[in-house]
């Protein structure tokens, strides 16, 4: 079996290194560059199975670059971790609404990386296990292999945290769930925000659903569900 491919971006060398020495250690082929726009040329070039991308770069700065991928249809489903010196929840849901996968702030351990690592790695592969499984409930359409979903037969443009929630979601309906349930279903356990960022994302999740949206109930004091049938 051939090694994942991890693509890291970083513009300080030292902790490149270090980022590039600890998962290299794990067994996953490592690329590194220093710049946005030298990632966006690695990208292309070569499609790796993730990128570790710094938010504060020279010219080209992480939010740009992850604005990019997720925009092309050839890298939107790329999974993409951040890695930021920022730890304000206003920069890390402004990267979960670019799409972004999971969120590390530094300073960081080499181990609770590797483990974030891991865990959009294993989510990526539950991913292509389960592409062919399209869940049809009320009006909508959710195909996970294509990370498409349509209401009344027409596409519905989500990111991909707003898409993970409303696949979680729909996938039991009836069945409520907490604010931390949904959070880490959605992103893991020990995610670096808290349990209200769900409500902006389903805020969010429920304006581009439309009508649509009225199937994403709250339920006071608990959490969410999405409407039986």
């Amino acid at each position: 079996m051939s090694r994942k491919e991890i693509l890291v971006v970083e513009d300080e060398e030292d902790i490149l290194e270090l980022v590039r020495y600890n998962l290299a250690k794990e067994g996953y082929e490592v690329r590194g560059v220093l710049s946005g726009e030298d990632a966006l040329n690695e990208v292309k070039n070569k499609l790796p199975d993730m990128v570790v991308l710094d938010l504060m770069l020279p010219g080209l700065d992480g939010i740009e670059v992850c604005r990019e991928l997720k925009s092309n249809p050839k890298t939107q489903h790329l999974p993409v971790v951040m890695l930021t010196a920022k730890g304000e929840e206003s920069d890390i849901v402004a990267g979960l609404e670019l799409g972004a996968d999971d969120y590390i702030t530094k300073p960081f351990s080499p181990r609770v990386m590797i483990a974030r690592v891991r865990a959009v790695m294993r989510r990526k592969s539950q991913k292509l296990a389960d592409a062919s499984s399209v869940l049809k409930v009320h009006e909508l359409m959710v195909h996970p292999g294509r990370h498409e979903v349509l209401i009344n037969d027409k596409p519905v443009q989500l990111t991909s945290t707003e898409f993970r929630i409303l696949h979680f979601l729909a996938r039991r309906p009836g069945w409520v769930f907490s604010r931390r349930q949904i959070l880490e279903a959605v992103h893991g356990s020990d995610y670096p925000v808290t349990d209200r960022t769900i409500d902006f994302q389903v805020v969010g999740l429920r304006k581009k659903l439309g009508e649509a949206g009225r199937y994403v109930e709250t339920v006071r004091g608990v959490g969410y569900r999405f409407k039986e049938k």
